[in-house]
């Protein structure tokens, strides 16, 4: 069965983003990258070299774009105009790649995003030929400004960026979901496989995560577990879940024609 995951025109087989901050060293992500089975890989251009220092290890080496569609992003940006000059310089080292994500913090601490701007921005960068995926808060009224604005992919935090907590507000994501017609990903606070699966199960199109891959004890058999885990998600929400029947058993047995009886 064809379930591809499509963004801004391009099929993906994998539902499962990952970032590539917080390894020991560049073995490790690409490992861990490859068990997730990730075929979009996001980058912190404040972070991470792709090419604008040229005396220091190039991600890309270990990364290459004929492999990995790499999805640079604008972490540590705290205004419109400093995310939109880091894109900008991200589309020009990557040869014109129009595909990014967005994402405007409002402080340090929380790493919340922040939202005025962060509209700013993702209009100026639409107009300016991007294909932008955006980090947002879960409020569905700024989802679909932000869609109305023409960001192919809607991605709202499950909870803060590197807490482990999980989906912390169900019924937000999913009245997201229900309004969204452009891709819509959990990207923020998965901690576990189960996060993950809740995430699909509840109808996101993928999730995007780093730290709880590449903080954990074992960041390359996480990445495994991961990739099992949208992939169970994705598939029980296809399937449909029973009804919940609160206070009404339902034998799995026909209770007609017992022995005995």
């Amino acid at each position: 069965m064809n379930d591809s995951l499509v963004i801004a025109g391009k099929s993906y087989g994998s539902r499962l983003l990952v970032g590539t901050g917080k390894y020991k060293d560049f073995d490790e992500t690409r490992r861990a990258i490859d068990a997730s089975g990730a075929e979009i890989v996001t980058v912190a251009i404040r972070r991470m070299n792709i090419g604008q220092n040229a005396d220091e290890p190039n991600l890309l080496d270990v990364l290459p774009p004929d492999r990995f569609t790499i999805l640079p992003n604008t972490a540590g940006c705290y205004s419109a105009d400093d995310a939109v000059r880091t894109l900008r310089l991200a589309r020009e080292l990557l040869d014109g790649h129009a595909l990014v994500k967005l994402e405007v913090l409002g402080d340090p601490n929380t790493l919340f995003p922040n939202m005025p701007e962060t509209l700013k921005a993702a209009e100026t960068l639409v107009k300016d030929g991007f294909d932008v995926m955006v980090y947002c808060s879960d409020d569905p009224i700024q989802a679909r400004m932000l869609e109305d604005i023409g960001c192919v992919a809607i991605m709202p935090l499950a909870s803060l960026i590197g807490s482990g907590m999980g989906i912390l507000n169900p019924w937000n994501l999913r009245l997201i979901i229900d309004a969204a017609k452009v891709p819509v990903i959990v990207d923020a606070g998965v901690g576990t496989a189960s996060d993950a699966a809740i995430a699909m199960e509840l109808g996101c199109d993928g999730v995007l995560m780093n730290t709880a891959i590449a903080q954990a004890r074992d960041p390359v058999r996480m990445a495994g577990a991961m990739k099992k885990a949208v992939e169970a998600g994705r598939d029980a929400y296809l399937a449909g879940r029973m009804p919940r029947k609160l206070y009404s058993a339902d034998p799995s047995s026909p209770t007609s024609g017992l022995i005995g009886s």
